[in-house]
């Protein structure tokens, strides 16, 4: 592991230890965290959870979940611990690959799954100079097994929760077989651009029609201005106070 620094999110509400030069978590993690429905008191299960930012700020912003996550990358698994003991959260970090969980945790289900699954295929662009970035970013497991994996992990009724790239969108739906409710939310840099990001949201078992909500614009403004931030309301609400995308 190289070395790290430590960020902010949520408006210093929580500090991120992570890799200076490897993956590095950004805006992705904190948009997951704000699609997820959790409720006090439900289960969590983060899976790819680098060094778990995106269940610390779900926990965040909803006191008394159980959370759980699985890293493959023993570095990354290691600082998932130490962040969530430094944010006070019970998060229990399995050092595994999704596609060869172990029996105990095999043996489990959860009210959530969150993924933010590798944007990339294999020979999809230019290998990253960074192991663990490369990892990260570039798809062993298919997507399909991702999304097989959360679905066994769930509970019926059960919601998976994830964030991928919009040209990846068609992957993602015809993976989703056994779930409903399905919903998905653009995330577009400015207004009048293409959506970057969607945000998924599906409930295994489930039998309501799809729906494609009205996308969420980050930034205000046709083109960056100055050397500011220039969150929209909404994408300021989420990212600097904590607060949820909306799925209604």
């Amino acid at each position: 592991m190289s070395a790290t620094t430590r960020d902010a999110f949520l408006g210093g509400r929580l500090v991120i230890e992570q890799p200076r030069d490897g993956y590095r978590a950004a805006t992705d993690p904190v948009f997951l965290a704000a699609a997820c429905p959790a409720r006090a008191g439900e289960s969590v299960l983060e899976l790819g959870c680098g060094v778990g930012t995106a269940a610390l700020c779900l926990a965040a912003r909803v006191p008394g979940l159980h959370l759980t996550g699985v890293e493959r990358q023993a570095g990354y698994a290691a600082l998932a611990r130490s962040n969530a003991a430094a944010a006070g959260a019970g998060m229990a970090v399995v050092e595994a690959d999704l596609s060869r969980l172990p029996a105990d945790l095999r043996a489990q289900s959860f009210d959530h799954v969150l993924a933010n699954p590798p944007f990339f295929a294999p020979g999809d662009g230019t290998a990253a100079r960074d192991a663990g970035r490369e990892a990260a970013n570039r798809e062993e497991t298919p997507l399909s097994d991702w999304i097989a994996t959360a679905r066994a992990r769930l509970k019926p009724k059960g919601w998976l929760t994830l964030i991928h790239l919009a040209e990846r969108l068609p992957d993602c739906l015809s993976a989703l077989e056994g779930f409903g409710a399905v919903a998905v939310l653009p995330l577009q840099p400015r207004a009048g651009r293409p959506a970057g990001r969607v945000v998924i949201r599906a409930r295994k078992g489930a039998r309501a029609p799809f729906r494609l909500l009205a996308p969420v614009t980050i930034h205000a403004g046709a083109a960056h201005g100055a050397d500011a931030p220039d969150y929209t309301d909404l994408a300021e609400t989420v990212l600097r106070h904590g607060g949820a995308l909306p799925f209604d």
